[in-house]
């Protein structure tokens, strides 16, 4: 029996989780939750580093009173967010969300000095106003002395296993999420660094994907059942994490990591960094054994987990399957959103910005949360099917199979609506798969398992699955045109 524990780190919550790998299955305990919320400041968003780093720390004390020993730990967490550390190790400042405003202007200023198509020639990187090329550049433009005062930064995920022990190092597809990477020679781009007139020493070591760090030192070296621990790089970023564990073969089948972001994509050998890829807004990351996931970023749950807050502070508290349930005896959406309006990505009053959307393109204001759900989901659902066409175009492939992973394949109405949208079976599961992916990695990286083969398999045998075929005639007749004729206005 080998046991190994998973930081992992979403935008609103994080969790400490306990893996234990015995006769070839995968046991899975939550051990420690913890909410994650940005902080606002001055009109900008900031993450709780302290507050990350205590309630981590808490998780893995309490795991290390159960007395079993530990044999590896890693974390992952979202991309693009960055840490400024100076010679000491100490932050500089705080580390800025990647929905903080500060980009906006950064675009503009950035690509009046290389333009975007030479960006993504040079990243293979889709362009989000979120991406790190963008708060570098916003920092240098606010602040032309905080790259000069640092001596290195890291990726969110990277620094907490830095604090827990071992190298500080940026983990392969952590920094591929970046924009500042070329997915090509592996490395950090030094035609990106020069561009934002960046000192290359700034960039740490990249390490592939299962990776050993170190032990783990400081306080947490003194527990006894931490104290034989390795830190371990596994995935550093969250979807290379879910997709490794997606049980499936061949490669007729597509992914969605679906949670706060829709992550829909293939699992490649090699970059695509063609015109066509950039203009249909795909990105190239880096996964486990060196393979890339292409994929597309989709806003994803994060619409509606904004309304959740809205009504929430005006008196109205919902579950997600309390929404789910208004959502599926609300019946078909009279409107449809284009989730990948800016407006949608940036915290706010959402139930408005979705009843403005629907005024400005002449369609119906939903008129309550069941309504509201319905109209996100059934969105999303649509937006899926438009992506795996467009992955199938692009690729050359034929996708049979989409495996939906994460939090968000819980919905049994919106894993029916995108089989319905896409024409294709949808297979759910497992929901823990980022958790799942960590875990098995170290396990991997520590030579308990052979290959990412293997640790798929395993996965296979260890978690349930569910099927979802097409047929079940839950759109409107005019959803599909509604959605097409909003897409057609885009271009």
């Amino acid at each position: 029996m080998n046991a190994y524990l998973a930081v992992d780190l979403g935008a609103e919550s994080g969790r400490v989780m306990l893996g234990t790998l015995d006769g070839g299955q995968l046991q899975l305990e939550e051990i420690h939750r913890f909410p994650n919320r940005s902080l606002t400041e001055g009109g900008h968003f900031f993450w709780d580093l302290p507050h990350l780093q205590g309630e981590i720390f808490a998780g893995l004390e309490k795991a290390a009173a159960r007395g079993v020993p530990i044999a590896g730990i890693s974390t992952d967490s979202w991309g693009v967010d960055y840490v400024l550390l100076d010679a000491k190790g100490n932050v500089i400042g705080k580390p800025y969300c990647y929905r903080d405003p500060r980009t906006h202007a950064a675009v503009e200023r950035l690509h009046q000095k290389i333009p975007l198509a030479e960006i993504y020639a040079e990243t293979g990187i889709q362009f989000m106003t979120i991406n790190t090329i963008y708060h570098f550049e916003a920092q240098q433009h606010a602040d032309p002395t905080a790259f000069a005062k640092a001596d290195r930064f890291l990726n969110i995920a990277d620094y907490f296993n830095a604090q827990i022990g071992g190298e500080p190092a940026a983990e392969q597809s952590l920094a591929s999420t970046t924009q500042l990477y070329n997915p090509r020679t592996q490395t950090w781009s030094g035609k990106i660094a020069a561009t934002l007139g960046v000192k290359t020493s700034l960039f740490p070591r990249i390490v592939p994907s299962g990776t050993v760090l170190g032990p783990v030192s400081g306080k947490l070296a003194k527990l006894p059942a931490l104290a034989q621990a390795q830190v371990i790089a596994t995935c550093s970023h969250d979807t290379g994490a879910a997709v490794a564990a997606v049980p499936a073969t061949g490669d007729n089948w597509a992914y969605l990591s679906s949670g706060t972001w829709s992550l829909l994509g293939a699992e490649l050998p090699s970059p695509i960094v063609t015109d066509a890829a950039r203009a249909a807004g795909f990105t190239n990351e880096a996964g486990l054994g060196g393979t890339i996931r292409f994929l597309k970023n989709i806003a994803g749950l994060w619409v509606l987990q904004e309304c959740r807050r809205a009504w929430e502070a005006a008196g109205q508290k919902f579950s997600y399957d309390e929404l789910t349930q208004l959502a599926t005896g609300n019946g078909p959406a009279n409107a449809h959103l284009d989730l990948n309006d800016p407006r949608f990505l940036s915290p706010g009053d959402m139930p408005e910005k979705i009843a403005a959307f629907c005024r400005e393109t002449a369609q119906p204001v939903p008129a309550q949360p069941g309504a509201f759900t319905r109209t996100i989901l059934e969105s999303l659902a649509l937006t899926y099917a438009q992506t795996l066409a467009e992955l199938e175009k692009i690729t050359g492939r034929k996708i049979a199979k989409l495996h939906i992973v994460g939090g968000g394949s819980r919905s049994a109405l919106l894993n029916q609506l995108s089989a319905d949208a896409a024409g294709r079976t949808v297979i759910t599961g497992p929901v823990e798969a980022t958790a799942i992916g960590n875990i098995l990695i170290q396990a991997l990286a520590l030579g308990h398992l052979k290959s990412p083969a293997e640790l798929r398999r395993l996965v296979e045998t260890s978690f349930p699955t569910q099927t979802f075929t097409p047929g079940a005639k839950l759109f409107s007749d005019t959803a599909r045109t509604r959605f097409q004729q909003l897409e057609a206005k885009k271009s």
